[in-house]
C-alpha cells in the first residue's frame, strides 16, 4: 500500500511538472506572438514604446495606402504556392520513386536528399547566388523561386517517402487485379493513400517559403522583395503599426483556417457516424 501510494505521489509531482513545463514553453513561443498584437494598436510612429490605444494602423492598412506592404505580400504568397506545387509534386514522384523502385543511384540519392536539410540555409543561399552571377542570371522572382525549391523538395520528399509504406503496394496490386491500369490505380488508389503524407509535405513546404528571410535576401531583385525581406529591412529603423496590423491579420487568418478545418472535420465524422447509424438500425 505504501508503495502504491508513493507511486501516485510521484505521478502526481511528475504530472505537475510536465504541466508547468508546458505552461512555461508555450508562454515562451506566445508571448512575442502577443506583444506583436499588442503593439498593433499602439498609438505611436515607431513601436519603440507605449503610448495608448489606436485602431488606426487598421485603417492604414485596409485603405491599401501602404502599397509596398501590399505588394511584398502578394509577392511573398505567389512564390510560396509557386514553390509549393513545385515541391509537392516533385515530392510525390521522388518520395514513390525512391521508396519503391530499385536502381543504382538510389543510394547516393538519399543521402544526398538530406544535404539541403543538413546544410545551414546561408551556405545553400551563398553557393546558388555565385552560381547565378555566373551564368548571368538577373536576380527576382525565378532565383527566389530555385532558392525555395532547393530547400522545399527534400522535405517534401522525406514527407511523402516516411508515408508510403507496405499496405499501398498491397492495394495498388489488388487495384491492378480487378482491372485498373497503372495511371488509374496511381491517381486513384496512390495518391489518395499518401494524402496526408502530401498535405503534410505542401502546408510545410508553404511555410518554409513564405517564412525564409536569408535565401529570399540574398536572392532578391532591387525591384521588388518579399514581406519577411521588407520587414527585416524596416526593422532598422523601426517597425510602424501597420506592420504590426498586417501580421495580426495574417495570425487571424490562420487561426481561423484552422478552426474551419477543424469544424468541418467534426462535420463530417458527425455525418459519416449519423449515416452508419442509420445503415446499423436498417440492418
Amino acid at each position: 500500500m505504501e508503495k502504491t501510494g508513493r507511486r501516485k505521489k510521484k505521478g502526481r509531482a511528475l504530472s505537475v511538472l510536465a504541466d508547468l513545463y508546458a505552461i512555461a514553453m508555450y508562454t515562451l513561443f506566445y508571448i512575442p506572438v502577443a506583444v506583436m498584437i499588442a503593439f498593433s494598436f499602439n498609438d505611436a510612429k515607431r513601436n519603440f514604446s507605449w503610448e495608448g490605444f489606436t485602431t488606426r494602423w487598421y485603417g492604414k492598412l485596409f485603405s491599401f495606402s501602404n502599397t509596398t506592404l501590399w505588394d511584398a505580400l502578394v509577392y511573398s504568397l505567389v512564390i510560396a504556392v509557386l514553390a509549393t506545387l513545385i515541391s509537392t509534386v516533385v515530392g510525390v514522384l521522388g518520395g514513390i520513386g525512391l521508396r519503391k523502385f530499385e536502381f543504382r543511384a538510389k543510394k547516393f540519392i538519399n543521402m544526398m536528399i538530406y544535404v539541403p536539410i543538413i546544410v545551414p540555409e546561408i551556405v545553400l543561399a551563398v553557393a546558388m547566388l555565385i552560381i547565378f552571377i555566373t551564368i548571368g542570371i538577373r536576380m527576382g522572382m525565378g532565383t527566389i523561386l530555385i532558392g525555395h525549391c532547393t530547400f522545399c523538395i527534400p522535405y517534401a520528399v522525406v514527407t511523402i517517402k516516411g508515408r508510403i509504406s507496405g499496405d499501398n503496394e498491397t492495394l495498388e496490386e489488388a487495384s491492378m487485379d480487378l482491372g485498373a491500369n497503372r495511371v488509374q490505380t496511381f491517381f486513384r488508389v496512390t495518391i489518395p493513400s499518401i494524402m496526408p503524407g502530401i498535405m503534410s509535405a505542401a502546408f510545410l513546404s508553404f511555410t518554409l517559403s513564405i517564412d525564409d528571410v536569408v535565401m529570399s535576401n540574398m536572392l532578391a531583385g532591387a525591384s521588388q522583395s518579399t514581406l519577411p525581406v521588407l520587414i527585416l529591412s524596416l526593422n532598422r529603423t523601426g517597425l510602424s503599426g501597420d506592420v504590426n496590423a498586417l501580421t495580426t491579420v495574417m495570425i487571424a487568418a490562420m487561426v481561423a483556417g484552422l478552426l474551419l478545418h477543424r469544424l468541418i472535420r467534426r462535420a463530417a465524422a458527425a455525418g459519416r457516424k449519423r449515416a452508419e447509424d442509420g445503415e446499423s438500425a436498417k440492418g
